[in-house]
């Protein structure tokens, strides 16, 4: 009983949220694409979250970029979290030399941001992170980095939260397109727990910089699958469970011949990118999941 009446307050507060912004509407067009799709491959160093963290990291992040080599992948998405403390450009230029030299491109970055913050100061620091990865993701030549909308805080009025995460969208968009970089909001609870609710930002959110990252792991529905196909047309960036699971919370494998249907009825042009999150060793598992993916989307040519 405790978890159902989790699950009822985690989806009024994800409807009160998606209800103080505007309807979605298909007002708001698609990507422009050229009507064919075109799909390559990444890993996502999340994937590697256990070896590239802790006291004494078992890897590097120069580790885990040779290992995307050696499956075979075109893209390493390199998250912020595993960069060290103290970011420098002479390291950036080295990890881009690495890519570069094995053949890789940086396919792009992510940051776990919060714009739902009330404090103003810490507001203003988290469009700040942003805004410094935007200027490192243009060294890196990354086109494009991971965002999340944020968190409705208790008591917060949720129109006054969505406005706020809307003004520091927009302005983070504006400094990105300053440096030829695109912001991709993630589905990734709160306020885009839902394809409505993820879509009432695509309409809301002034931009040619912005757009969408599809994880096809965060709906959490009865229908799942449909709720991917509703922003997949949006989609800059893609990013692939190797598990779903629904309303009732049972895992159970992604369909990745179904993916690709929807990303090819989108028309996505893009990066694939696997984001192992399972028990197993990800040096083991990852180059089974990517072989996988690529049978799947493009029948294993590459």
């Amino acid at each position: 009983m405790q978890i159902d009446r989790r699950k009822i307050l985690e989806s009024s507060l994800a409807a009160l949220a998606a209800s103080a912004l505007p309807a979605a509407s298909s007002a708001i067009p698609p990507i422009a694409r050229n009507g064919l799709a075109k799909f390559k491959f990444s890993l996502a160093a999340y994937s590697y979250r256990d070896l590239l963290t802790g006291d004494s990291p078992r890897l590097a992040l120069s580790d885990f970029v040779a290992d995307c080599a050696k499956m075979g992948l075109e893209g390493t998405e390199l998250t912020s979290y595993y960069f060290p403390k103290e970011v420098t450009p002479a390291y950036l230029r080295q990890i881009k030399k690495q890519c570069f030299e094995l053949g890789l491109d940086i396919s792009g970055t992510a940051i776990g941001n919060d714009f739902g913050l009330r404090d103003f100061g810490k507001l203003k620091a988290q469009i700040a992170h942003t805004k410094r990865w935007i200027e490192y993701a243009e060294l890196l030549g990354a086109p494009v980095i991971r965002i999340f909308a944020g968190h409705i805080e208790n008591g917060a009025r949720a129109e006054d939260s969505l406005r706020q995460m809307v003004e520091a969208m927009e302005e983070c968009c504006d400094f990105a397109g300053q440096h030829g970089v695109f912001l991709a909001l993630e589905n990734h609870g709160g306020p885009t727990d839902t394809a409505d609710g993820l879509l009432k930002f695509v309409q809301a959110v002034r931009s040619p910089w912005f757009g969408v990252n599809v994880d096809t792991g965060n709906f959490h529905s009865d229908d799942i699958y449909g709720e991917i196909a509703r922003i997949a047309p949006y989609a800059l960036n893609v990013q692939v469970k190797v598990v779903i699971s629904g309303s009732d919370g049972r895992k159970q494998p992604s369909d990745y011949a179904r993916l690709a249907s929807i990303l090819r009825d989108a028309n996505y042009r893009g990066y694939i990118v696997l984001e192992y999150e399972e028990d197993g060793d990800p040096r083991v598992e990852c180059p089974k999941f990517v072989d996988q993916l690529r049978e799947a989307f493009v029948g294993g040519v590459h």
